[in-house]
């Protein structure tokens, strides 16, 4: 039972001890001590209360002090921490930014960190240029040739304007529509095969990192080839409706014809239909003639002999004349 008493007394000991150093960073103090770091004891434990990991502050208090760096303050880790950015890449970056003799703030580089840019690698890409590949832009030449080009932009971050400025899809976008630009004010595609350097100088001169986190130092045309002859394939899509439009108007044409053909032969049956009227009607005025007195007998033998001999001229008339027999 003794034993066991003391092996319980012992656990509490051990696991108070490691509280103990939990809570107060003896051995982090002591390591900052050593590197020329001014911290005392009571800030570590304060760190603890405060949620803010002392290793990640003394850590970089210790890179910043070794680099020469006298702006980097304790408070203002602690703020940028709970302010949920990166100490780390913060303190990477005014590091770089000095050996680079680059002018960065504190501040700045906070500020940067925040916007949700690593400026980590915004300093690096200041140091070391960045390649960006344009995808592949087509624009067509006066001449109706399409030219479909590729591009290779080199381009170097600009510290002063990442915060708030744009981002590469908008550098791209403003070079492709450069490049569109260029070729499409191209009298002849030839020109732009001969001399593709041209969209480069049209580009530059257009001044498109404005307003950007980036500074174009260069243009590259790394390929050009030829697409579709569009003029060609513009003037064949208008001929085909050339085409559809006059067969259309010639269909129109043709059944208006139609139209009139048929009017005119319902006015033809109807002109019939009443001549057949008027003719039912004669037997019944001369009878009704008869009846009056009005028409005698020999005057109604007249008028057939008349209809007679009309008849009789007209079958006369219809008959071909014989041909003489030649002997």
């Amino acid at each position: 039972m003794e034993s066991l008493g003391f092996f319980g007394l012992l656990a509490v000991i051990i696991v108070l001890f490691f509280l103990f150093l939990y809570y107060v960073p003896i051995l982090l103090w002591f390591s900052a001590l050593v590197s020329g770091v001014r911290i005392s004891l009571i800030q570590l434990v304060l760190m603890r209360v405060r949620k803010v990991p002392p290793s990640v502050i003394v850590r970089a208090l210790i890179e910043a002090n070794k680099a020469g760096l006298k702006d980097v303050q304790r408070d203002e880790l602690e703020a940028h921490y709970l302010a949920g950015g990166h100490i780390t890449s913060v303190v990477h970056a005014l590091v770089s930014a000095a050996k680079a003799n680059i002018d960065l703030s504190f501040q700045m580089a906070t500020a940067i960190d925040l916007a949700g840019r690593d400026v980590f690698e915004a300093v690096q890409m200041s140091v070391n240029p960045k390649v960006i590949d344009t995808p592949p832009v087509a624009a067509v030449a006066k001449d109706g040739i399409q030219l479909i080009a590729k591009a290779r932009v080199t381009v170097r971050a600009s510290i002063k304007q990442l915060v708030g400025g744009a981002g590469e899809e908008t550098v791209l976008a403003r070079v492709g529509e450069g490049i569109v630009s260029s070729i499409g004010s191209s009298m002849s595609h030839k020109a732009v095969l001969e001399n593709p350097d041209s969209i480069s100088k049209v580009v530059l001169e257009k001044g498109l990192d404005a307003g950007t986190a980036f500074e174009i130092l260069s243009i590259d045309i790394a390929d050009v080839d030829i697409g579709k002859n569009i003029g060609a394939v513009l003037q064949i899509d208008q001929a085909e409706a050339d085409k559809n439009i006059a067969q259309a108007k010639a269909e129109e044409r043709r059944a208006m014809a139609v139209a009139e053909e048929q009017e005119m032969k319902a006015k033809a049956q109807e002109a019939r239909a009443k001549v057949i009227e008027a003719e039912a009607e004669v037997p019944l005025a001369m009878a009704d003639a008869f009846r009056n007195g009005n028409l005698g007998v020999m005057d109604y033998l007249k008028i057939k002999n008349v209809e007679a001999d009309t008849s009789m001229r007209d079958s006369i008339s219809k008959t071909p004349p014989e041909k003489p027999n030649k002997k």
